[in-house]
């Protein structure tokens, strides 16, 4: 069995599949396995990746299920991989050709059971960074990271076994996005991360993906973007974190109609201070949709 599973999910991304194809072939080490969740395409995903798989270069697997958002195909990767790290690449992304050379190295050395899995580095193609490195430790957690000034989006392998024991995402009919940093933060409360300052993704933000498109389906998954704030309130590491979350919490559940938010809520005092803000932001939002 292969050492890590690089998964890929993707939706009608057939025309950018190809180039983290091409990175993986490229890989110094091979002792991975891609699985790529097809969620829902109806562009040539199948056939593309049908013709790779036929010719054996790479260890590929192909799953496809009918669409159910970023957070369904993370669910369902989760539950696929059999391998003992695991690694999200999406379709837009590609790896450098030392990547898994570094992870494996790298996890070989200083993982143990102690730790949930490795965090490194995210840079944009021209070799530049997303944010700031990470801090000068042998471990992190990401929450802890983000609260002292941490900024940039980071590549995080996890160890299958740990991520397997956390809930879900939840998928909730009509929506299409639970934010996946959710499950993040409650690994966060049990373990660590090994801290490698490496580059391990190119990434290529695409203007239809998740990242330019975010304002919209804040407003399209209130229930989606409700569970990952429910997550927040409890577990953020500043009042200010926590305070956010409850604000968020609270336009959401304008967008969702859910009038038993505060029921719901595992903060209800925080939630109660959060009412008037969450209705501002709930009309910020609204406004900036219109104008876009």
């Amino acid at each position: 069995m292969k050492k890590i599973t690089v998964f890929t999910p993707s939706f009608n991304r057939a025309h950018l599949l190809p180039r983290l194809y091409m990175s993986l072939l490229k890989q110094s080490n091979n002792d991975f396995e891609w699985l790529i969740i097809d969620d829902g395409s109806v562009d040539n995903t199948a056939d593309v990746v049908k013709e790779w798989i036929t010719d054996g270069k790479i260890s590929i697997k192909y799953h496809y299920q009918d669409n159910q958002g970023m957070h369904g195909a993370h669910n369902t990767a989760y539950h696929l991989i059999k391998t003992d790290l695991n690694v999200c690449v999406d379709s837009d992304d590609y790896m450098p050709e030392t990547a898994i050379e570094k992870i494996l190295s790298f996890w070989n050395k200083y993982g143990n059971d102690n730790f949930a899995g490795i965090v490194g580095l995210d840079a944009l193609e021209d070799g530049t960074i997303l944010g700031n490195k990470l801090p000068d430790k042998k471990s992190t957690k990401l929450s802890y990271y983000y609260a002292s000034g941490g900024q940039g989006d980071k590549k995080v392998v996890y160890r299958t076994e740990v991520v397997k024991k956390y809930p879900d995402y939840g998928i909730y009919p009509g929506e299409r996005l639970v934010p996946l940093g959710s499950k993040y933060t409650l690994i966060d409360q049990d373990y660590e991360l090994l801290v490698l300052n490496e580059v391990l993704c190119i990434v290529d933000y695409q203007e239809d993906g998740s990242s330019g498109t975010i304002l919209r389906q804040y407003k399209q998954s209130p229930r989606g973007f409700a569970e990952a704030r429910l997550v927040n309130m409890k577990y953020g590491v500043r009042f200010i974190d926590r305070f956010r979350a409850a604000i968020h919490y609270v336009s959401s559940a304008i967008f969702s109609g859910d009038s038993s938010f505060l029921r719901k809520s595992n903060k209800k005092g925080l939630t109660v201070g959060a009412i008037p803000l969450g209705i501002l932001l709930n009309l910020y939002i609204r406004f900036k949709i219109r104008r876009g």
